[in-house]
C-alpha cells in the first residue's frame, strides 16, 4: 500500500471512530463514556487536614530522650509516695490502717536492727531460690523440647495445657498430706506455681528461631546437636531468661502465701504477725523490703540478659 493510501485509510478510522461516539453520546444524551468516563458512581475521597506534629512521648513505639526517661522514671516513684504523704498528713484515712511513711521507715529500720528482717528475709529467698530454681531446671528443657520437636510438643503439650490451669494454692492441703509442714511444703507450691508457665513461655521462645538459621545450618553440614547447641540455645538464651524475669515475680507472690500457711520463719510469717497486733507500720515496711528484692533481682536478670545476647539489648 502507498503512502498516500495508508494516510486516507487512517483518516477514514479515525472518522469512523468520531461518528462513533457522537452516536453513543447522542444515544446516552451526555458525553461519551470513552472519552470523558462517568465517576458520579465513585465515593468521594476524605478530606483530612495535614496530621500534627506530636511529641515523642505520645508517639507510638517512638524513643525518648535519655533525660525524658529518667524523669518519667523517677515521678513513678515520687507520684504514689506524694500521694502517700498527702493522706497521712491529713489524716484522711486513720493511722492505724494507713501509717506514715516516716512510721514505715521507723518500723523497718527498728526489725532491722533486731536482726529479725534479715533472717526472714534470707529465709524467703533461700525457698525461692530452691522452688523457683527446680521450676527453672524442670521447665527450661522441656519448653526446648516443645518447642523444637514435635514429638515433645505432642507428649507435653497436652498434660500440662490443663495442669498449667490448676491454681498452685489448692495443692497446699495435698501438700500438707504428702509433705507435711516443713520446707517441702513451700518448695512444692513454688514448683507447682511457676514450672508451668516457665515451660510454655520457654516453649514460644524456642519456637521464634528463625527457620532459615536452622535450614542455613543443615545446608552447610550441622548436625542435629549441633544445630541444637549453636543454633537454638544461642538464640533462645534471651527470651528463656525475659521468661524467667517475668515468672520470679510469681515466685515471691507464691512464697509468701506458702509462707501465711505455715511458717516460723519468713517474710510472709512476718507479716501475719504483724497483723496479729495490727502493726500495719512493720507490714508497710516488709512489702517494700519484698518490692525492693524483686526490683533488684530484675535488674540482675535484665543485666544478664544484657551480658547473653547482646544482639537483643
Amino acid at each position: 500500500m502507498k503512502p498516500a493510501e495508508a494516510n486516507r485509510v487512517s483518516a477514514d478510522e479515525q472518522a469512523a471512530a468520531q461518528r462513533f461516539l457522537e452516536a453513543e453520546r447522542a444515544e446516552r444524551g451526555g458525553v461519551a463514556t470513552a472519552a470523558q468516563p462517568n465517576h458520579k458512581d465513585w465515593a468521594p475521597l476524605p478530606r483530612r487536614s495535614r496530621p500534627k506534629t506530636q511529641s515523642a512521648l505520645l508517639s507510638i513505639r517512638k524513643p525518648i530522650s535519655r533525660s525524658a526517661k529518667l524523669t518519667l522514671t523517677v515521678m513513678g516513684f515520687a507520684v504514689p509516695l506524694l500521694v502517700w504523704v498527702l493522706l497521712s498528713a491529713t489524716e484522711v484515712v486513720d493511722p492505724t490502717f494507713l501509717p506514715s511513711p516516716v512510721a514505715t521507715v521507723a518500723a523497718g529500720w527498728e526489725m532491722a536492727q533486731s536482726g529479725q528482717l534479715f533472717t526472714d528475709l534470707w529465709a524467703t529467698v533461700e525457698r525461692i531460690l530452691y522452688g523457683f530454681g527446680l521450676a527453672i531446671l524442670v521447665s527450661v528443657p522441656i519448653g526446648m523440647a516443645i518447642g523444637t520437636f514435635s514429638a515433645g510438643r505432642a507428649f507435653f503439650e497436652p498434660i500440662m495445657s490443663m495442669l498449667r490451669y490448676l491454681p498452685a494454692s489448692a495443692f497446699i492441703p495435698l501438700l500438707m498430706i504428702w509433705l507435711g509442714v516443713g520446707e517441702e511444703l513451700k518448695i512444692g507450691v513454688l514448683f507447682i506455681g511457676t514450672v508451668f508457665y516457665n515451660t510454655f513461655m520457654t516453649a514460644d521462645v524456642v519456637r521464634s528461631v528463625p527457620p532459615q538459621l536452622i535450614n542455613v545450618s543443615y545446608t552447610l553440614g550441622a548436625r542435629r546437636n549441633e544445630v541444637l547447641r549453636k543454633v537454638i540455645v544461642p538464640h533462645s538464651l534471651p527470651g528463656i531468661i525475659d521468661a524467667i524475669r517475668v515468672n520470679v515475680a510469681a515466685a515471691f507472690n507464691l512464697v509468701v502465701v506458702a509462707e501465711v500457711v505455715a511458717s516460723t520463719t519468713g517474710l510472709g510469717r512476718k507479716i501475719m504477725q504483724a497483723q496479729r497486733f495490727l502493726s500495719t507500720d512493720e507490714i508497710f515496711a516488709v512489702l517494700i523490703v519484698i518490692g525492693v528484692c524483686g526490683v533488684l533481682t530484675d535488674l540482675l536478670l535484665r543485666l544478664l540478659r544484657d551480658r547473653v545476647g547482646r544482639w537483643v539489648a
